[in-house]
């Protein structure tokens, strides 16, 4: 049960805690701020409270969609200068309000203390991603890092896999693959993260090994046959590019693609490779063989497609 009032690390603690979690140095700074803050405001502690309840509610349940309060347009005060920056960071402070429930959780699976810690680490890559976008500490999408904290999705090793249910169409297309499971059914979807090297097949198979023994181990009522992966880097047209011995090339090629998105998706890869989906297609860098796909493809007129993919664990 959460407390009517959430907490955060109180005084020194809260740096401490900040670094563990991998936060830039930069943000460190303005992070305690808001947070020292918003100690003294009982309008902002108390929705802190209803959005930790909100997130952490049926915690490791997949699927549950967490209904967090919004953000009121004058928490904080005025709409300019500290008023602003709590708003901007409300997303980060409930994260870190919800720590010990999803530490609590973790130490119930017995989730080992490094795969945690690398797990939530997370935060700090998606702030240096957000301030590599805006120049700024903030968090562009505060809903993906839900799964983090809710036990939904662990960092083993290069790879991170998230419980999950297969959707329709991948799960009609397992089914007729001839395996004994389709939509609705357990599977684990995996994620690239970046900042984590490149994506070798020998990575990949260790994670994969990692994934196996972690899941029986911390998660044995759950049956996992599948894998299933919904990302960019699934868009079949990066073969015509890349050479044929290339990372992403083998990886594609351990997935049946049963579909691909009809809508093109350019900003998806322009931000994964260049930081900004914005970019004007004619500035981007063309240095590694990715960039050059990326951004030759679009140059031509071309466009890419979200693809989707599975293979039997």
């Amino acid at each position: 049960m959460v407390d009517e009032d959430a907490r955060l690390p109180a005084g020194d603690e809260l740096p401490e805690t900040l670094l563990d979690l991998a936060v830039p140095h930069e943000d460190i700074d303005e992070l305690v701020g808001v947070a020292r803050r918003m100690e003294g405001d009982p309008d902002a502690r108390r929705l802190l409270g209803e959005s930790v309840r909100a997130l952490v509610r049926e915690i490791g349940n997949v699927g549950f969609q967490p209904d967090l309060p919004p953000v009121p347009e004058d928490l904080g005060g005025s709409q300019g200068g500290p008023g602003a920056a709590v708003r901007r960071l409300f997303p980060v402070l409930t994260l870190l309000a919800a720590l010990p429930h999803t530490r609590a959780y973790h130490e119930e699976r017995a989730v080992p203390a490094d795969i945690a810690r690398r797990t939530l680490a997370d935060l700090g890559r998606c702030l240096a991603l957000t301030r590599r976008r805006h120049g700024s500490t903030g968090l562009m999408a505060p809903h993906w890092l839900w799964h983090h904290f809710r036990g939904e999705l662990y960092q083993l090793g290069r790879l991170q896999f998230q419980r999950a249910r297969l959707g329709r169409r991948t799960g009609e297309a397992v089914r007729a693959a001839g395996l004994p499971v389709g939509p609705g059914d357990p599977c684990l979807s995996i994620h690239i993260p970046g900042c984590r090297g490149p994506l070798t097949p020998e990575a990949c198979d260790a994670s994969l090994a990692l994934a196996k023994d972690f899941f029986a181990l911390h998660y044995p009522e759950e049956s996992y046959r599948v894998a299933v992966c919904h990302s960019w880097l699934l868009d079949t047209q990066l073969d015509r590019y890349l050479p044929e011995r290339s990372n992403i090339v083998r990886f594609q090629r351990r997935f049946h693609i049963p579909y691909r998105e009809t809508d093109p998706d350019d900003g998806t890869p322009v931000f994964f490779v260049f930081g900004d989906p914005d970019l004007p297609v004619e500035t981007l860098l063309q240095r590694t063989a990715v960039e050059r796909a990326v951004a030759g493809h679009l140059l031509a007129g071309g466009h890419w497609y979200g693809g989707h993919g599975w293979f039997e664990l």
